[in-house]
């Protein structure tokens, strides 16, 4: 058995270690408090949700007043994934290939939220005004955790 290689030859688990931490970041400190009530508004008490507005009212106004599925898809993301992604980015940064199957669960389930996600927005009563500006933004969290179940999907996905 080879020695796992270092993350720096391995530039595809950097970006994704990368993308990753600032999944973390936004999950903590923007999905998480909206999705706990805290409102998207121009006077929001949670400043990161006051920096969201602006986005809000020109591409995603269901933020505004977030639906059902819209807050579990929130909270999702902060109480579930934000903190799996947090052990995610010390197996990428560290080779640890016991997170081969929670990785291929989590892409799974991250791929499925987000489809709920973006068919709510896009066929819900708020769909995005500017779907060029829209989807750039919102389609690399489908994409990553795609691209990260075809990383892990190797029995050995360090070696």
């Amino acid at each position: 058995m080879r020695p796992h290689q270092s993350i720096w030859g391995r530039p595809l688990d950097i970006v994704l270690a990368v993308f990753f931490s600032v999944s973390v970041l936004y999950g903590f400190l923007f999905s998480l408090p909206e999705g706990l009530g805290v409102p998207v508004a121009a006077d929001s008490p949670w400043p990161p949700l006051r920096s969201l507005y602006g986005w809000a009212v020109a591409q995603e106004p269901g933020h505004l007043d977030p639906s059902p599925r819209l807050t579990a898809s929130l909270l999702f993301d902060g109480f579930v994934q934000s903190p799996f992604l947090v052990v995610l980015v010390y197996t990428l940064i560290c080779a640890r290939g016991w997170i081969r199957a929670p990785a291929l669960i989590y892409a799974g389930a991250a791929v499925v939220n987000m489809f709920f996600y973006f068919f709510h927005t896009i066929f819900g009563p708020h769909p995005p005004p500017h779907p060029a500006v829209y989807w750039p933004f919102n389609l690399p969290w489908l994409i990553a955790p795609m691209v990260l179940g075809w990383r892990m999907w190797r029995p050995d996905p360090f070696q």
